[in-house]
């Protein structure tokens, strides 16, 4: 039998070959092509996952809603900055007791964080892997079976990046991955 292994934050390995091909496909795109990604993966993917676990609890969306006006010049980065930390990372702080939901919050922390810092793609996708392996399969799967989903995510989210990358993008965000 499969060792079972310790819960974690974050799925996914950093090195993978399907990371390390979806960190090159990020160096590909323009700031704006990656923010609208990001952003739309944790209002589509992740979101339903954090409101399925806590209904009515508004935080998380909130965070996405307000990159979405910071990016459409309505309010400023401030504003966006405090509701990311102060609703939707305070929401995840909350949850040690439900990892399914504070994996999601986290995630939509990240996705949302990404219209100052594009690194935080990286982030969405480890939060990602860990919402969507919890709430699929559980918090008492071993570790191949999370390694196997958080590869599904991988894909997924690099296939989402796909969908609306630009071919040859003249202008590429020029990301330092700290990896």
């Amino acid at each position: 039998m499969p060792k079972k292994q310790k819960l974690r934050k974050m799925l996914g390995d950093v090195f993978s070959p399907s990371a390390v091909a979806l960190r090159e496909l990020i160096d590909t795109q323009s700031k704006d092509t990656i923010r609208k990604w990001c952003l739309e993966y944790a209002e589509v993917k992740i979101l339903p996952i954090y409101e399925k676990h806590c209904p009515g609890d508004e935080r998380p969306r909130n965070a996405v809603k307000a990159a979405h006006e910071y990016l459409d010049g309505k309010v400023k980065f401030p504003v966006v900055k405090d509701i990311i930390l102060n609703e939707c990372h305070a929401a995840a702080r909350e949850l040690d007791a439900n990892p399914v939901a504070q994996a999601a919050a986290r995630s939509v922390g990240q996705g949302s964080a990404v219209v100052h810092t594009l690194t935080h793609s990286l982030g969405l996708f480890f939060y990602a892997a860990a919402a969507v392996a919890y709430d699929r399969i559980g918090l008492e799967a071993t570790e191949e079976e999370y390694a196997e989903i958080a590869e599904e995510v991988c894909l997924d989210y690099t296939n989402a990046l796909r969908a609306i990358a630009i071919e040859n993008e003249s202008n590429p965000a020029k990301l330092k991955w700290n990896c």
